[in-house]
């Protein structure tokens, strides 16, 4: 799955010119996993893994939540495969009509979701659709991405949530297999390992 994503340059690695996130945050690695919905083969893959992942629950799921925006497509992709509802979580309320946060048909027969993202950074706006979820009543089973950074603010606010979570594929087994492949030399690994330290300050230290 890393070297997919890769390949397709949904995920970027530029050590020497980072990236600037919109949170300010200085950043050698930017991902973009909506280009995989442009590559059928991918798409299904990504697919076939998070339903197979949903199949692994002890206690059968019966709604599919996808985060906007881009852990909505995914989530469509995810519910008709498995032939459940979709629901999915707003940023923040709707301005106008009804101001919903969450979209779609919440039916009393939903007890227990999935809700998907397509990445997890420091994992708040995850965190919020949990809440949102929640707060109606359904249990959240856990939160599946695609990716995730595997970053410690990440991991400390899940746990606190205490909501499980899962990635297809992270940041460490990511500069393992670019390396290999040749994507990055030994130099460049080290400053992406020294990024993951400490992303917030990462840029004064270089």
């Amino acid at each position: 799955m890393a070297l997919s994503l890769l390949q397709i340059n949904a995920i970027q690695l530029s050590p020497q010119k980072p990236f600037t996130w919109a949170s300010g945050i200085q950043s050698p690695i930017y991902c973009d996993n909506r280009l995989s919905l442009s590559h059928p083969d991918l798409r299904t893959e990504i697919k076939r893994e998070l339903c197979a992942r949903a199949k692994m629950s002890e206690t059968p799921i019966d709604t599919i939540v996808g985060v906007a925006t881009a852990g909505i497509p995914q989530a469509a992709l995810m519910a008709d495969t498995l032939d459940l509802p979709l629901l999915y979580v707003r940023s923040k309320p709707k301005g106008h009509g009804r101001q919903n946060l969450i979209e779609g048909q919440v039916r009393p027969e939903m007890k227990r979701a999935i809700i998907l993202e397509d990445l997890i950074s420091t994992g708040q706006s995850s965190l919020k659709a949990v809440a949102a979820i929640r707060e109606i009543g359904i249990e959240v089973a856990e939160v599946l991405s695609i990716f995730t950074y595997g970053l410690d603010a990440s991991a400390s606010a899940f746990e606190a949530a205490k909501c499980p979570s899962h990635s297809l594929t992270d940041y460490a087994t990511l500069i393992e297999v670019a390396e290999e492949e040749g994507y990055i030399n030994t130099e460049e690994k080290s400053v992406l390992k020294e990024w993951r330290k400490d992303p917030k300050n990462w840029n004064s230290k270089s």
